[in-house]
């Protein structure tokens, strides 16, 4: 479908549904979704030239003297909100931010995502994600009381949030976003969902808008939901590991059916280069001080470098199937968090496979055994904030991936968040040094 086609199906699709007004979103560099309201009699001048705003009030976006920017919404991304009433009914879509002058702007997550994603185009290879993303449901955002004690995959009177994740469900199935599965995870008031395999483009957009519905259902029935990585001390925190593979056409391009877990010598090389290069993508996919308290050792976390076919402690891991399911031939990267900004994550996975197969890697050998154990020379994964920066502000991989302005604006916002943090002062540490020193 051409712009134009596509142009008048949003407008015809706005007559039929009596859609009156239209929310463009996007994301700042952090991950935070931006929006912006228009009604529908402003619809046909914002797809043809875009919304102008300012960009120097965006986090990341732009200095004081380069604020003008426009968002220009991706017709493709046309969808009613189900939240919302039916009559002058609200529609979103999302936005690329361009310059004044038409050039995409180089601080626009969205675009880093689409560079990437054509770099693997270039090689005739498309790029397909599921994630699986944990949250918690708390009474309220201001403790962190669980709503019940219930545990894996849990049916009973314990998961009080049955019906808050069917009613998220049916709401992300209407916005066209298929979901695989969804059930209580590990830790109490802990669940998660599993989005159906897509593209990456499409499957960042639908993980921004997976966070948004999962906290309005939650709201509508008055607790609330979040995905901050590790709420709670003493249970696992909320990841999102990501199921990859990589398609030529119509082939799995990881699918070897003679090979040592039918895996690729493609695929093995691109899970090498996720291996060698987490430490210096973990500030984009783990990207909060928050983010280390779940890296930690007993949580079916990753903290080394190593990779196995079953343990979940792993970084990477290769999900078993049956014989001859090439589809199912995958590749599953355990170090994500569910806070991050997916445009930006998904793109430096991407980066750190390519540079896996083009640098032609060797994979190391697997290990079932809690890291260190079976692979000595594993390398321990950064365990703080300040040792992610470390490793990411020395990386040409990122900086080429990201491109200058994002890099460095990541970094300077993560030094800042990371230097406020160090000065604070815990309740752990009142608790057990005031009654002793």
């Amino acid at each position: 479908m051409d712009d134009s086609s596509s142009r008048q199906h949003v407008l015809q699709a706005c007559r039929d549904h009596d859609v009156k007004f239209i929310r463009l979103w996007f994301t700042d560099i952090l991950g935070m979704l931006k929006s912006v309201a228009i009604t529908v009699e402003e619809l046909e001048h914002a797809l043809a030239d875009g919304i102008a705003f300012d960009g120097s009030s965006i986090r990341g976006f732009a200095r004081a003297l380069e604020t003008d920017m426009l968002a220009v919404p991706d017709q493709a991304t046309f969808q009613l909100l189900p939240w919302r009433p039916r009559e002058q009914a609200v529609a979103r879509m999302f936005c690329d931010i361009h310059e004044v002058g038409g050039e995409p702007f180089a601080g626009d997550p969205r675009a880093v995502l689409k560079r990437t994603l054509a770099r693997a185009a270039g090689l005739g290879l498309t790029f397909y994600v599921s994630p699986e993303i944990e949250f918690f449901y708390f009474k309220d955002a201001h403790g962190a009381e669980p709503l019940d004690e219930g545990g894996y995959f849990d049916l009973t009177t314990l998961d009080q949030a049955s019906d808050l994740r069917r009613e998220t469900v049916l709401m992300l199935e209407e916005l066209g976003i298929g979901v695989a599965l969804s059930h209580h995870e590990v830790a109490p008031s802990q669940h998660e969902m599993d989005l159906r395999y897509t593209d990456a483009l499409t499957m960042a957009d639908a993980i921004m808008t997976y966070r948004v519905v999962v906290k309005e259902v939650a709201l509508r029935h008055g607790v609330h939901a979040t995905f901050m990585p590790k709420p709670l001390t003493e249970h696992n925190g909320s990841g999102m590991h990501l199921q990859l593979s990589l398609f030529r056409g119509e082939r799995n391009a990881f699918y070897d059916e003679g090979a040592e877990l039918r895996l690729s010598p493609l695929a093995r090389r691109f899970a090498a280069g996720l291996l060698r290069h987490a430490p210096e993508t973990l500030l984009v996919t783990n990207q909060w001080v928050n983010s280390y308290k779940r890296l930690v050792p007993g949580f079916e976390a990753p903290t080394h470098q190593s990779w196995s076919p079953h343990s979940q402690a792993q970084l990477v891991r290769v999900p078993e199937h049956r014989p001859g399911q090439e589809l199912s031939t995958r590749i599953e990267y355990r170090a994500p968090d569910a806070a991050c900004n997916p445009y930006l994550a998904l793109a430096a996975v991407l980066a750190s496979g390519l540079a896996g197969m083009e640098g032609g890697y060797e994979l190391p050998p697997a290990t079932d055994e809690a890291p260190p154990g079976g692979v000595p020379e594993a390398r321990a994964l950064p365990s703080s904030l300040g040792e992610a920066i470390a490793a990411f502000e020395g990386s040409a991989l990122m900086r080429e991936t990201l491109g200058d302005h994002v890099f460095e604006t990541l970094i300077a916002n993560k030094r800042e968040e990371w230097a406020r943090y160090r000065v604070q002062v815990s309740e752990y540490e009142r608790a057990q040094y005031l009654p002793l020193l």
